[in-house]
């Protein structure tokens, strides 16, 4: 019988429990709801597999743990539960990344066992809005069409490498990346204002539930940046998510990013939380 302190993993049998779940904030869990209400719990389908603490009609906690390992509603008996699995497990994520306290605290324990991380981003502010913007939207903002691929993942690249550090085109040559970037294009989740066969600005809707939706991948070319198009950007963004895709419009961003932060700022976004994440 499951010891009331250790960690399960879910299976499609917990889905609606695990969605109930989720849905106790929306918004900080927008990313792992949308992979659950898409392809359920099955690990071969999720890409990974889904961690529970509690005992089937009593779940408190939850923990993904694919590509990245981010946990939902952990409090400090669930980061224990959570940090013996994946000690036990041994590190198969690219980062940790969550609410700024869950985080801290899996961090603690698991970096004896895993080692230096490449970058940790202490304070992320979680931001959130469900207005359209106050300030006017690029009208020359749109979604990209199947046929610019070639013209946008350069500039989705450029933007990957450097918030994160290093290129998506490392390990596999980025195969994965060119595949999920043409996935948004597909679904019609990726927005940008292209001119003379160069990208402007571009952003990404990556992740959608019936509650909210998150923009991620938001970029200004360098040469063009400080001329106000990050700003009628995403206020075109805003409000275009608004009216496609969900009522609440959230992203998260560095603490010491404070250009990106002011921007949002203006478009109509205010904080709500505040994530961590931890880079390998």
């Amino acid at each position: 019988m499951l010891r009331t302190s250790a960690s399960r993993v879910l299976d499609d049998s917990d889905r609606d429990e695990v969605l109930d779940l989720l849905d106790t904030d929306p918004v900080a869990n927008v990313f792992v709801s949308s992979r659950v209400q898409s392809v359920g719990l099955n690990p071969a389908r999720l890409g990974g597999q889904m961690w529970g603490f509690g005992p089937r009609g009593g779940l408190t906690a939850l923990c993904y743990a694919g590509a990245n390992l981010v946990p939902v509603n952990a409090g400090p008996e669930a980061v224990s539960a959570f940090a013996e699995r994946a000690r036990r497990q041994g590190r198969r994520c690219s980062s940790i990344v969550g609410p700024v306290e869950a985080v801290s605290q899996l961090w603690e324990r698991l970096e004896p066992h895993w080692g230096r991380a490449r970058a940790i981003r202490w304070a992320q502010p979680v931001m959130a809005t469900s207005r359209p913007a106050p300030v006017p939207a690029d009208p020359l903002v749109r979604r990209v069409r199947p046929d610019e691929f070639d013209v946008l993942i350069p500039a989705c690249v450029a933007m990957f490498t450097e918030e994160v550090g290093v290129s998506p085109n490392l390990g596999d040559g980025g195969t994965l990346y060119r595949t999920r970037v043409a996935e948004l294009i597909r679904i019609g989740r990726s927005y940008a204002r292209i001119e003379d066969g160069r990208v402007v600005f571009k952003a990404e809707i990556g992740a959608v539930t019936a509650h909210a939706c998150q923009v991620q991948g938001v970029w200004v070319h360098p040469e063009l940046r400080g001329h106000g198009y990050a700003v009628a950007g995403m206020a075109a963004v805003v409000e275009a998510a608004l009216a496609c895709f969900a009522p609440v419009v959230t992203l998260y961003v560095n603490d010491y990013n404070t250009s990106a932060r002011a921007v949002y700022r203006k478009v109509g976004f205010a904080e709500v939380g505040t994530f961590m994440s931890v880079l390998f």
